[in-house]
């Protein structure tokens, strides 16, 4: 099966990245998100084709996070949570949210 991922836009809300940061930023969660779909595929609403307008993804802790790649691994798993088919047996549907990132608590 080809998958033909296009991700148009990624907002984080309240959340700064500088700008040295975002090419990483952007390289980690492509390269996390294709190999976590590699592994495990779509969910099956998903593989027969078709286009999501958003993606809901659960919220990631930022605690202590310092390197866009670790951030960018993290956004990907999450992203991963609303469009990847679960592991181990068939998949189930998740309501559509919005993207959340949580603040870390000062």
């Amino acid at each position: 099966m080809n998958i033909d991922l296009h991700i148009e836009r990624l907002i984080l809300d309240g959340l700064s990245i500088e700008p040295k940061d975002r090419t990483q930023l952007q390289a980690a969660v492509e390269s996390e998100l294709t190999r976590l779909l590699r592994a495990g595929g779509l969910k099956a609403e998903l593989s027969s084709s078709g286009a999501l307008r958003s993606v809901g993804a659960s919220q990631i802790q930022l605690t202590g996070w310092r390197e866009a790649p670790v951030l960018g691994k993290q956004i990907a798993q999450a992203v991963h949570g609303g469009i990847g088919a679960e592991a181990g047996g068939a998949a189930t549907a998740v309501a559509p949210r919005e993207p959340t990132v949580a603040e870390p608590n000062p």
